[in-house]
């Protein structure tokens, strides 16, 4: 991937705080505010792939709001290719594209109308047939949006943010709900962006999206960036320990695990068992305990570190989320 090793950063992050009034019923129970963002801090190299991982919840659309001026700081500073990115919304948004989780379109024109429509709103002119083919969908270029695919709408959504040729791209889990096939050829687009020196930021709460795309990722969970680093990097740091998960048929304490020299970690909610051995020689061990405690067990499954198990590290569980 085109990443740029001069580490010239085009978004700096500093203990960025996010706060919310709650509902009047629920402050005697949870006070009166609540904080989606607790005071992050990082920053985005220029031409990298940067990611957001993290579960429903955890910050991550809202962190992305305020960098792209939909949402004000609660404190903290922000800036966007050298500008206070508070201070100069309209500067700021006029060399970003943005993706949003859903979008709108007026539905009587096509997507080349569309495409010119939103163009004219930066003022500028584009080639809707040239946009429209650097995403897959020249052919389409006489449909209305409501004809195309989650898929193709996805695309197009990706075409309208790219008329004023932007110096990042920010992409908001652009691949939730897509099948399997529509996700990857999305990630091939996502890449095809980066090598033309467009810096992208994305969220995603799949953890092979993020492993394959970004050149850095940071975890988030409740508000908090809890480690920022390469994905490769990460895995490697937890190569050293083998998982094993299964199912049981009734609950097991974790005391019972810990009592066993090669269990270095559990991780239980009934029905699903995961605990991290050092070596593939105690797997044996461990199914024989098992078999001995007459405890019944299924879906037996050994690997090795993924960035699940980063997570699952980190957080003390598994990032629970939609599969499709």
């Amino acid at each position: 991937m085109p990443y740029n090793t001069f580490m010239e950063n085009v978004i700096e992050v500093n203990q960025l705080q996010k706060t919310y009034p709650l509902p009047r019923a629920e402050r005697k129970t949870k006070g009166s505010t609540f904080e989606a963002v607790k005071g992050i801090s990082f920053s985005v190299e220029k031409g990298e792939i940067f990611g957001i991982l993290g579960p429903n919840g955890a910050g991550k659309t809202t962190t992305l709001e305020i960098l792209e001026g939909i949402k004000r700081p609660s404190s903290g500073t922000l800036t966007v290719l050298g500008l206070d990115a508070v201070k100069n919304v309209d500067a700021v948004k006029k060399r970003i594209g943005v993706q949003l989780q859903s979008s709108e379109y007026l539905p009587n024109l096509s997507l080349a109308e569309q495409i010119n429509m939103f163009a004219a709103l930066y003022e500028r002119k584009v080639n809707p047939l040239e946009l429209l083919g650097f995403v897959g969908l020249a052919e389409k270029a006489a449909e209305q949006v409501q004809n195309l695919s989650g898929g193709q709408k996805q695309r197009f959504t990706i075409a309208t943010s790219l008329v004023n040729d932007p110096e990042i791209l920010f992409l908001d889990e652009p691949t939730t709900g897509l099948d399997p096939r529509a996700r990857r050829d999305l990630w091939k687009l996502i890449r095809e962006i980066n090598t033309k020196g467009i810096t992208v930021v994305i969220t995603t709460h799949y953890m092979e999206e993020a492993e394959y795309l970004c050149n850095r990722v940071a975890i988030m969970n409740k508000g908090m960036i809890l480690t920022i680093d390469d994905p490769r990097k990460l895995i490697d740091d937890l190569a050293h320990t083998t998982q094993v998960s299964f199912f049981t048929n009734e609950p097991v304490d974790e005391s019972f695990w810990k009592n066993m020299p090669e269990v270095e970690k559990v991780y239980s909610k009934y029905p699903k068992v995961i605990l991290e051995i050092s070596s593939l020689d105690h797997i044996g061990n461990i199914i024989t305990v098992l078999k001995n405690n007459k405890i019944e067990f299924s879906g037996f499954v050994v690997k090795t570190a993924t960035l699940e198990d980063v997570y699952l590290d980190l957080t003390g569980h598994e990032l629970e989320v939609e599969h499709s």
